[in-house]
């Protein structure tokens, strides 16, 4: 079988990884049915940490990090997918302890794949990636628990992040008006370039007054930060609106009253994209490439080789990332 180039991350002591282009052979893959030849990746917040060494993330090294890839079927062994067929794996346990798409080659159970939907591009897959698919999992959610854009404007945190860039864009895509809360200074005109109504600083989205209800100030969040900025998004939103929580950045800790939900009846919706069931992972794709279809994609991306991600994976554990980085090769 063929030879093919791997960011590798290898365990030199504790505390000390290294992180090198080296070159592997798909037979030492993980024994799975599906070998992919990988045309497109994209870098995440979990790649980062998989890539420095968490061992809450990536257990066992070296490892090949890569949360997402999109390419072509070279074959098959369960008899799905023919030889040629475009798809897309995000999440599961690619890039955490099975090699995953920061190697031009993945071998995956047959039952991580979505097939390419029509409308949609390998590279357009990658510049969605997780990110766009989290956002699209957590938007679903809060229409389906009765969000509508005539209730009012949505509060999106970390809005120049990855997950972020991506629910700006598709809220906006939806109907939305959006409210983008960011830390970054230089962000504004990328945001309001997306869809954004109204830039706002992350100060104003972390309130520090102590009271449990504050005046409602937007209908419904996307929550991308955790912490005190997620108990704010929840005391400022208005009745009956939905928040939806994906990111812990700032703290996984929600210190909050029962106020807010007994009072106003907010609900907040909780994203767990990695293991979304095959049904619904199917939906959401085939609406990120139909009524959620991004004309706006490159705007959000950056494309590198796979030997110029190295900065990359440090920036973007520094929040200094905007939009999505995605590897091409």
């Amino acid at each position: 079988m063929p030879e093919y180039k791997a960011l590798v991350i290898r365990e030199q002591d504790e505390h000390n990884f290294i992180r090198t282009i080296e070159t592997g052979n798909t037979d030492d893959l993980p024994g799975n049915d599906v070998l992919i030849r990988v045309k497109y990746s994209s870098l995440n917040y979990k790649d980062a940490l998989s890539a420095t060494g968490n061992k809450g993330v990536t257990r066992k090294y070296p490892h090949t990090p890569g949360i997402d890839a999109a390419g072509m079927v070279e074959e098959d062994r369960s008899g799905i997918f023919k030889p040629g067929m475009e798809v897309i794996v995000t999440g599961y346990d690619l890039g955490m302890n099975t090699s995953g798409g920061f190697g031009e080659y993945v071998r995956v159970p047959s039952d991580w794949i979505v097939p390419m939907p029509p409308g949609l591009t390998l590279k357009e897959t990658m510049i969605f990636g997780t990110a766009g698919f989290t956002a699209g999992v957590g938007i679903h959610k809060m229409l389906m628990n009765g969000q509508e854009p005539g209730m009012g404007k949505i509060v999106v945190t970390g809005a120049s992040g990855g997950v972020g860039s991506m629910a700006v864009a598709i809220l906006a895509k939806a109907g939305f008006e959006v409210i983008a809360a960011t830390g970054k200074e230089d962000a504004g005109e990328y945001l309001m370039k997306l869809g954004a109504s109204e830039i706002i600083p992350r100060s104003e989205a972390n309130d520090d007054s102590g009271r449990p209800l504050l005046r409602p100030r937007w209908a419904g969040g996307f929550d991308n930060v955790g912490g005190n900025t997620l108990e704010t998004v929840i005391k400022a939103c208005g009745r009956h609106g939905s928040v939806v929580v994906v990111g812990n950045v700032a703290s996984p800790k929600l210190e909050t009253t029962v106020f807010p939900f007994i009072l106003n009846g907010i609900n907040v919706l909780g994203v767990d994209s990695a293991t979304t069931e095959m049904a619904l992972r199917k939906t959401i794709w085939e609406k990120l490439a139909s009524d959620w279809y991004l004309n706006k994609l490159n705007d959000i991306a950056h494309f590198v080789r796979l030997h110029d991600i190295d900065p990359y994976i440090d920036e973007i554990l520094r929040g200094e990332i905007m939009g999505r980085v995605v590897i091409e090769y």
